[in-house]
């Protein structure tokens, strides 16, 4: 069967993330959303999304396709709906469509004609940028479960404080010692050939993923995900970092999303709670202005390639477009427009030349080309974000 994941109707609030990537390619938890369809189908899947990023991510229509909405964080129960489907049937949870079988093209669906399976089950949905962070402990420990089964840790060295080490998998190449490990709150996941450097602290839930590293005397609290390629130090409180992402210093990250190719300066500090403690409200793409959230504790929304010089200090749920550069004393406005330049004192635009040029650097220094195709889908990003800056 052909399975393809649709960004669905929440790409929007899911901006800025969604304007580099798929819905589909998020990370939450230990692995991308596809990543766990993937792995729960046995088959590869291809994309439905914007056409700028159709490039990167092609997909592959056939005569026989399952369309599944990329929001929609795949459970056995789910799973088992989705590989039973028949044609024209289609499973829906509220007014949600989760998936649906087709032999027609994308433009031709008339859901009116299917036969409509309710799914009443729990299941984690992806619809909000701050999902991302708080429904992280739930999905960090069921890809735990998913990518552990039947599978043994690799040893614990005897330098190692650890509480409840049966909660505790460590892949191949791992170097840890004299860290401490608490998994009895929630699962650690330490990825393959990743560090933990020493005096590291670490309650769970927890996941670092592959060729990442802890910094020697970080203080994590789960539920964090450290991405691929990526390094944490200071202190994280239930926080998301996607990969190739750096907060290597001393400095508070919590209740935050950080996209891909992003840097944190030295002493970076993000607000998580207002003073009055009262709801945060955030720039929602979506709808062109500040939305509330439910949440008394938000952080930092960071774009990818988006970078902060040293002693930047950001309110209460920042939200920061693709590829911004803030530095400077004070603390800038709360909503950061993509391809900014500036901080407290304003803002220029930072045109996409510079821009450029610092993303290859960056990229280069991780043996990965900044190609054509990522000019052509940042170039267009520049264009439709226009608006929201001061030019």
């Amino acid at each position: 069967m052909n399975y393809i994941l649709f960004d669905g109707p929440f790409r929007d609030n899911l901006l800025p993330f969604t304007y580099t990537r798929p819905v589909a390619d998020l990370r939450i938890g230990i692995l991308t959303i596809r990543e766990k369809w993937e792995m729960h189908l046995g088959y590869t899947t291809t994309t439905i999304t914007e056409d700028y990023l159709s490039e990167r991510y092609p997909m592959v229509e056939l005569d026989e396709n399952i369309m599944i909405n990329a929001s929609y964080l795949p459970n056995k129960e789910l799973v088992h709906l989705v590989k039973n489907l028949n044609e024209n049937q289609a499973i829906f949870q509220d007014e949600d469509v989760i998936a649906f079988f087709t032999k027609d093209a994308q433009e031709d669906i008339d859901f009116n004609s299917f036969d409509a399976i309710e799914y009443d089950g729990e299941a984690i949905k992806v619809e909000y940028v701050w999902d991302i962070f708080s429904k992280n402990g739930v999905a960090i420990q069921e890809d735990f479960n998913l990518v552990t089964i039947g599978r043994d840790s690799q040893p614990i060295s005897s330098t190692n404080s650890v509480i409840a080490p049966h909660n505790i998998f460590l892949e191949e190449g791992v170097v840890m010692e004299f860290a401490t490990l608490n998994a009895s709150k929630g699962a650690i996941y330490i990825g393959k050939d990743s560090e933990i450097m020493e005096g590291a602290m670490i309650r769970g839930p927890f996941a670092l993923c592959e060729h990442s590293i802890v910094k020697m005397g970080a203080k994590v609290y789960g539920p964090t995900t450290v991405g691929p390629y990526s390094k944490i130090g200071g202190e994280v409180n239930n926080s998301v970092l996607f990969s190739h992402a750096n907060k290597g210093h001393e400095g508070f990250l919590g209740n935050s999303v950080i996209g891909e190719w992003c840097n944190l300066g030295a002493d970076t500090n993000t607000s998580n709670l207002k003073n009055n403690y009262a709801e945060v409200r955030v720039w929602d793409y979506a709808t062109e202005s500040f939305q509330k959230t439910g949440l008394q504790f938000c952080g930092l929304m960071m774009g990818d390639h988006s970078k902060c010089g040293i002693n930047t200090m950001f309110n209460t749920g920042t939200v920061i477009g693709v590829s911004a550069n803030i530095f400077g004393s004070g603390y800038p406005r709360n909503f950061i427009p993509s391809f900014s330049w500036g901080g407290a004192s304003g803002f220029t635009t930072f045109q996409t030349n510079k821009a450029f040029d610092v993303a290859k650097m960056v990229m280069a220094r991780r043996q990965i080309e900044f190609c054509d195709i990522d000019k052509t889908i940042m170039n267009h990003i520049f264009e439709i974000t226009r608006k929201f800056r001061r030019d």
